[in-house]
């Protein structure tokens, strides 16, 4: 079978069901304003169906007749049974999830934006009035913490302790001299920083030159289909709760500003800050580097003045010490209480020590016992 002709087929199937379920979130909703925007989203939904009918019979294929699926009609009865709303972020992940399906699809590329479009267009009437994190805010017990700054520095942190920890007691588990041991960690905190760093840096250059990437695409669109992306953003403030006439005027208006609609754009539908685009990449490594030795340091510490024995212990009771003040410091965005969570930090990371120690013991005695044998 001609791969375009199944390929036809699969996007009119999810066009149907789009149409499908677009068509039922209006007839469930009853706020003037949502229905309105579910009957444009429908409406776009079947304009692409009717794409993919025009392909099919071009190549000389009847239009298969699809129906809706299960799944588009369970949601649809959910959605008249409990209203729009308990269903639509299941939906806004859905449309998330395949909002660039036609990126790939050279014939298809006049569909592309508008899928993008759909997606911020469903994730704003999905959020209806305040946030999550804004809702969070106005709570007390949220005030204190950081949010994904605190919470990053911390796993660094831990991470560079934990691993330094295991491979401290490996080694001393196998009998080796404090220098070996001293040594080890060394090459064991380098190692794990450097990979920490480049990591961190490919993660965040990767992620700026998407974004770099989303941003030119969504600009070229901008020139090439000026009056698609004000409908887009005309929709998008509309699923925010401002009539349609209003919607449309403010959309106008930014219009005018390409720079201005652009940003806007690129926050709203890619969910991207311009100004920012994921960080600096160096900042980054830099940061991940120094919080990954600042873990991994306390358990090679003592191996600087003590020796084997000595520095064993104190290695043993410096790292079980942080263990249980990294995890006080976590009780702060973990919602338990600072003593469970240092306790629990504690005896996890002492049983991977364990783990790791006991192990290499039991490799070195065998190892040797053998070559007694021999």
């Amino acid at each position: 079978m001609n791969p375009d002709i199944e390929r036809y087929r699969n996007n009119l199937r999810d066009e149907v069901n789009g149409a499908a379920l677009y068509t039922s979130l209006a007839a469930a909703e009853r706020d003037p304003v949502r229905k309105d925007l579910f009957l444009q989203l429908a409406q776009a939904e079947s304009q692409h169906a009717q794409f993919w009918r025009d392909k099919l019979a071009a190549a000389g294929i009847a239009d298969p007749g699809y129906a809706p699926d299960f799944r588009t009609r369970l949601l649809g009865r959910l959605a008249r049974r409990f209203g729009p709303r308990f269903v639509l972020p299941t939906i806004a992940a859905a449309e998330s999830a395949d909002r660039n399906k036609y990126a790939g699809q050279s014939d298809a590329q006049s569909l592309s934006a508008d899928e993008r479009g759909h997606a911020a267009v469903v994730q704003a009437a999905a959020g209806g009035g305040l946030s999550g994190a804004e809702i969070g805010r106005a709570e007390p017990w949220h005030r204190g913490a950081s949010g994904n700054n605190l919470r990053a520095a911390v796993l660094g942190a831990n991470d560079g302790l934990v691993s330094n920890f295991c491979l401290i007691m490996g080694v001393a588990g196998a009998g080796a001299p404090g220098s070996t041991i001293l040594l080890t960690g060394m090459a064991g905190l380098l190692a794990g920083a450097c990979s920490m760093a480049l990591g961190e840096w490919l993660s965040v250059t990767n992620a700026r030159e998407l974004a770099q990437s989303q941003i030119g695409q969504e600009a070229e669109e901008l020139e090439q289909t000026p009056q698609a992306e004000q409908n887009e953003l005309a929709l998008i403030f509309q699923a925010k709760g401002l009539p349609k006439e209003d919607a449309q005027r403010v959309a106008a208006s930014l219009m005018r500003d390409k720079q201005g609609a652009l940003d806007t754009l690129a926050r709203e539908e890619l969910g991207l800050d311009p100004r920012e685009l994921g960080g600096n990449p160096w900042a980054a490594a830099g940061t991940s580097f120094a919080l990954f030795c600042s873990g991994a340091i306390f358990p090679i510490a003592p191996f600087l003045w003590l020796r084997h024995g000595g520095g064993i212990a104190a290695s043993l009771a410096l790292s079980l010490a942080a263990l249980a003040l990294i995890g006080a410091v976590t009780s702060l965005f973990n919602g338990r209480g600072p003593w469970f969570s240092a306790l629990r930090q504690v005896v996890f990371g002492a049983a991977a020590a364990v783990v790791t120690g006991g192990t290499v013991a039991a490799v070195e005695l065998g190892t040797h016992g053998r070559a007694t044998t021999s």
